[in-house]
């Protein structure tokens, strides 16, 4: 195991700097340097007074291994999630073949081991193949050797009331949370974006919030009935926000999130027809963005997750109705949430370190992840640079696809130094060795 001193860190950007010693994977001593006993063989990083926080965690990334490794595999998706700052990370099931049984999850959390960047936690399906038709092994995912704490049909819905109700109760049994992919398929047919004026001018067959907010709604009564925890994934509407609330208000289990990209961007970039811009959901208005800053900041919205979704060149160069949906995130995550969240007073940088790190890992059962930065406690740790601004290009990131709508933009905040139990995953940009 190695040692490392942290020097002139600020935990959570609060006081003075302190230096942090890591050993055998846990934080040891913080404190002024004359005050820790320091090893020889420390490795040194010389913070300057960046901020500290605890390592995120990701409740939402499409690694899109096994089946299309063109795009991304669970070692380049690692190595992103590590960039970004992230020390873990929750694999979506909708792979080829899709993760519904104990061979797959266990396969894709021993590639996690062997990339050695981040803890790859696999989803497992709620249903057989992502169908809606069958419930897949839950019991046998959940005490596989990946040991499954999230279930989701994400990229689906899982649109049968009665599959969903027998889904949430049989999650009590087994202490996992069920995570919804919110969107009424019967409202959606043929949708390409979000309806409104956007849509209506150039001729898009519109989305509308209505389809995500009725299976919220029905999502957090069965959820009550049940006595069973809902996650409701990539909230995108004002609506939805409202009914996360009012669930809320009544003791129910839910917890939700929001991507980035719903909180920066907005429908007004479909003028372009730059099908980089094609997500599911849907960016939405303007209005909406704004709802869903202020409900993260609040608390009504748990988390951000990045729904990280690689994409091949011919997938997204094409037109927009062929454009399969989605985006990259993983190493811009920290900066649209710095941008949208930290430089406009809604977040300081508590408030970061609760929607990036402590409630994700709460909500994904995750007890050495999102941990306080205090002598004792994992070194689960990520280290930025609050004012330096970088400019994104998506050919530079460590994912093999390119399609972030992001590039070319000049964002704040920069991960210098990513540790998984006290070991560098990642420094200065680029993966430790």
């Amino acid at each position: 195991m190695t040692t490392v001193l942290i020097k002139g860190a600020r935990p959570y950007g609060e006081g003075d700097p302190v230096d942090v010693l890591v050993e055998d994977g846990v934080i040891t001593g913080m404190s002024d340097t004359a005050a820790i006993d320091v090893p020889e063989d420390a490795e040194v990083i010389e913070a300057g007074g960046q901020v500290l926080l605890p390592g995120f965690v990701d409740l939402h990334t499409h690694l899109r291994e096994p089946g299309r490794e063109d795009t991304e595999t669970i070692a380049t998706g690692s190595a992103a999630a590590a960039l970004g700052g992230y020390t873990a990370v929750f694999a979506m099931a909708n792979t080829d073949p899709v993760a519904d049984n104990a061979v797959i999850v266990d396969h894709v959390w021993r590639r996690g081991q062997e990339a050695g960047l981040v803890d790859v936690h696999p989803v497992g399906a709620v249903t057989v193949g992502l169908k809606g038709e069958k419930l897949a092994e839950l019991g046998t995912m959940a005490k596989s050797e990946a040991q499954v704490k999230v279930f989701s049909d994400d990229g689906l819905c899982v649109a049968d009331p009665l599959l969903m109700r027998r889904a949430l109760e049989y999650s009590t049994a087994l202490g996992v949370v069920i995570a919804q992919h919110a969107e009424e398929p019967r409202l959606t047919v043929g949708a390409q974006a979000h309806e409104g004026e956007q849509a209506a001018r150039l001729g898009y067959t519109g989305w509308p919030a209505s389809a995500e907010e009725s299976i919220v709604a029905r999502d957090c009564l069965l959820a009550e009935h049940a006595n069973a925890r809902l996650h409701v994934c990539h909230v995108s509407t004002s609506g939805t926000a409202d009914i996360l609330k009012w669930a809320k208000d009544r003791g129910t289990k839910v917890s939700a999130e929001v991507t980035p990209h719903h909180l920066l961007l907005t429908d007004e970039r479909l003028a372009t027809y730059d099908p980089v811009n094609k997500v599911n959901p849907p960016l939405r208005t303007e209005s909406d963005a704004e709802k869903l800053r202020a409900a993260l900041a609040e608390g009504v919205i748990d988390c951000v997750a990045t729904d990280h979704a690689p994409h091949a060149v011919q997938d997204k160069d094409c037109e927009w109705s062929s454009a399969r949906p989605g985006m990259l995130g993983l190493q811009t995550a920290l900066s649209i949430v710095v941008e949208t969240m930290v430089r406009t007073g809604l977040l300081d940088w508590r408030g970061v370190a609760r929607v990036m790190s402590e409630r994700p890992a709460e909500i994904g059962n995750l007890t050495d992840h999102g941990r306080p930065i205090e002598v004792g406690e994992p070194a689960n740790l990520t280290l930025v640079d609050p004012d330096t601004e970088w400019t994104v290009r998506g050919a530079e990131f460590a994912s093999i696809a390119a399609n972030t709508p992001y590039e070319g933009m000049r964002l704040p905040g920069v991960v210098t130094a990513t540790l998984l139990r006290g070991r560098i995953t990642a420094r200065e940009g680029k993966i430790a060795s």
